[in-house]
């Protein structure tokens, strides 16, 4: 699988869990892990998400935030957050879809070749997406192809990336384990 086929699929995996997201649970609190805030709240998450989102047509065309950050301040989620991250969610799809890519993506805690910097944001989409699921009690699995994928771009890294804080400590795997519940080990998000 091509990094950007990982991307989309780590990306269609967040908006399945965004959109199950009930606007009650908004001010719900969660880990303070997944996020700088000093009270982290899913709404927050959400916005982080967004924001994310908004910045992925121009990361995949060499554009990076210390070239002029036009999403810092904004308001992109408006009076319907699911439907304004489903707008911006279309938007990066269509965008990586395109196929035209730097070589270089600039993130702002370095650069990174292309198929490495989709696998980094495809890290983040995949294992965020169930950690909310998890922590919602929302129904979801990882799907096999974003499985594959994972196991493919991101688990042999997972040891080196563990040493700069993206993955916690690994966690064993059952006897009886399926793919996901390997791959969450591997990266140390699995939850029973």
């Amino acid at each position: 699988m091509n990094a950007d086929e990982l991307f989309l699929h780590a990306d269609a995996a967040i908006r399945e869990v965004i959109d199950k997201i009930d606007p009650a649970d908004f001010s719900a609190p969660v880990p303070k892990e997944w996020s700088q805030l000093e009270s982290p709240t899913l709404l927050g998450i959400i916005g982080r998400h967004a924001y994310d989102e908004a910045w992925i047509p121009d990361v995949i065309a060499g554009r990076a935030a210390a070239d002029g950050d036009q999403y810092a301040d904004a308001d992109l989620l408006g009076d319907d957050p699911i439907a304004s991250y489903d707008a911006l969610n279309d938007r990066a799809t269509v965008a990586v879809r395109a196929g035209d890519f730097a070589e270089t993506f600039r993130f702002t805690y370095g650069d990174y070749p292309a198929a490495e910097g989709f696998a980094h944001m495809a890290t983040y989409r995949a294992f965020q997406a169930y950690s909310i699921a998890k922590h919602l009690g929302i129904p979801f699995h990882l799907s096999p192809e974003l499985i594959d994928g994972l196991n493919e771009h991101v688990t042999p890294h997972a040891d080196e990336w563990r040493q700069w804080g993206v993955f916690p400590p690994a966690i064993e795997a059952p006897a009886d384990a399926d793919d996901e519940t390997r791959l969450l080990c591997a990266a140390g998000f699995w939850v029973k």
